[in-house]
């Protein structure tokens, strides 16, 4: 029996585990973070927390028996799959990392990519400094209004910054005390593309702040922002390490395990 750990909870994660459990040859485990409160939970076997770093990881690797390993973890998800990458180099785990395709600019969009949240915050104090000007005392009139959706701990990120209010989307609440500038916004995908135009609509909102997650779960508010004429700042990916094997469907990866 072919023995897999899939490493996340996106949607292409169960979708894989869903495939290979289906496969009597194959005994999927599925490992989550432990980040999000009732998470949708995969097919077959779960695991929930932490290794304990790439040693932690690879020490578990060797204990199971694991054959293959598959990143599915969030694009984002940059210190797990550097983890993964180190246990298998150091236990010869072969690893494969599935990863959606991130969003593409199309007619219409006014993005502008960025490298991290901390050039997105700057780019946002940039915005507030040509926007709302400065009073004669020095302290900036008016505020930005942004439409944050980078995930609840990146909040502390954009929360200090002066001039800018921001409507903060998310899963699970932030920690507190939540500043005063600052209106949480508890919801999961997917969205509506009616239901982001009345949001933004609503809240009388400036700017979109995301990440490149891709996926169709929430790509609505990309098409409300077009629509709306919504300028768009549009964090990149981090980059994989080196050496990674990279595809980007489920099929693929499916091949590739029982390959």
């Amino acid at each position: 029996m072919r023995r897999v750990l899939i490493l996340g909870g996106t949607a292409e994660a169960r979708a894989l585990a869903a495939e290979l459990a289906a496969d009597p040859g194959v005994r999927v485990v599925s490992s989550l973070a432990g980040r999000v409160t009732n998470p949708r939970l995969p097919v077959g076997e779960v695991r929930e927390g932490g290794f304990g770093g790439p040693e932690g990881l690879a020490a578990w690797l060797v204990a199971e028996g694991v054959d293959v390993v598959v990143d599915a973890t969030h694009p984002f998800a940059a210190r797990m799959t550097a983890s993964a990458a180190v246990a298998s180099a150091s236990t010869g785990v072969p690893l494969l990392v599935l990863r959606r395709p991130g969003w593409q600019e199309g007619p219409g969009d006014a993005w502008q990519r960025v490298g991290s949240l901390g050039a997105a915050a700057a780019l946002l104090t940039e915005s507030v400094a040509r926007t709302t000007g400065l009073s004669a005392t020095g302290a900036l009139t008016g505020a930005v209004r942004v439409f944050l959706t980078t995930g609840r701990r990146s909040l502390p990120i954009f929360s200090g910054l002066a001039g800018v209010w921001l409507l903060a989307r998310s899963v699970d609440p932030p920690e507190l005390p939540v500043p005063a500038n600052v209106h949480v916004l508890l919801d999961r995908g997917p969205y509506t593309v009616e239901g982001e135009l009345a949001l933004i609509r609503e809240h009388r909102l400036d700017v979109l702040v995301t990440k490149d997650s891709g996926g169709q779960l929430t790509t609505a508010k990309l098409t409300a922002a077009r629509r709306l004429g919504l300028p768009v700042i549009m964090v990149n990916r981090p980059p994989l390490p080196e050496g990674v094997r990279l595809v980007d469907t489920v099929a693929a990866a499916v091949e590739w395990v029982h390959g």
